[in-house]
């Protein structure tokens, strides 16, 4: 009988799960709007570590980049702790933009036509820098008023001086917050929300589903907590061909 009571316990967990990833995949096939992360989910790279690297200072910056993007710390020390380290001036932003531009994932550029094809409204949310995720929305043909992120601020002759701290964007639950504006000001109903981190992971809610997405770098804690997790957008775009 306990053997029984254990077998039916597994099966119930896996048919909830199961049919909760169903209504998920529903959501997503039916969503009015679409958000994407940036760094490691639209692009292969994370941006303020490749940043660092130009800059001289890479190993000390990806650290806290994986400590941030893990949890384990709030985002918004991360953010001041990696740019003060970085110290980047405008002049070497855009040389890195210029000469290392940002690499699409690939199959994100048919994904994103599909959902544009299908009338649903995309946005890039990321705790990256606008002057780089603008160059990747450019790319993508997404608007850029669709577009929100961080933005570096510097002096009159092009140094460093500091990032503006009232975006939403370099607050962990960030993402959040700009998902309920965009839900006010458009009047969604059905937002998905798809990324690599935990930033992503606590936009759900008020995101009506989150998507994890493992196909440039895995973090088993966010893995842990998707109900859909995908390595490749091309199972995305499968989901959105079932119509």
């Amino acid at each position: 009988l306990l053997l029984f009571f254990c077998l039916y316990i597994v099966y119930f967990s896996f048919s909830s799960r199961m049919a909760t990833l169903s209504q998920i995949k529903e959501v997503f096939r039916r969503a009015e709007a679409v958000c994407f992360d940036v760094d490691s989910t639209v692009i292969k790279e994370e941006g303020i570590d490749e940043l660092a690297k130009f800059c001289g200072v890479g190993d000390a910056v990806t650290e806290m980049t994986r400590k941030a993007m893990g949890g384990t710390m709030t985002f918004k020390t991360a953010l001041t702790e990696r740019l003060s380290i970085i110290r980047c001036s405008r002049e070497q932003v855009n040389k890195l933009i210029t000469d290392h531009p940002p690499q699409l994932t690939p199959g994100i550029g048919e994904l994103v036509d599909r959902l544009h094809q299908r009338n649903i409204k995309v946005f890039l949310i990321s705790g990256g820098f606008r002057c780089i995720v603008e160059h990747v929305a450019t790319q993508l043909n997404i608007p850029l008023d669709h577009v929100y992120a961080n933005r570096l601020k510097f002096y009159f002759n092009g140094e460093y001086a500091g990032f503006d701290e009232s975006q939403p964007t370099a607050e962990s639950d960030g993402k959040g917050k700009v998902i309920t504006m965009l839900k006010e000001k458009y009047g969604f109903k059905s937002v998905v929300m798809i990324g690599d981190g935990a930033t992503d992971v606590e936009a759900c809610p008020p995101a009506s589903a989150f998507i994890g997405f493992g196909g440039n770098v895995v973090r088993q804690q966010v893995k842990e907590k998707s109900l859909w997790y995908v390595t490749s957008f091309g199972e995305m775009l499968k989901e959105l061909e079932k119509i």
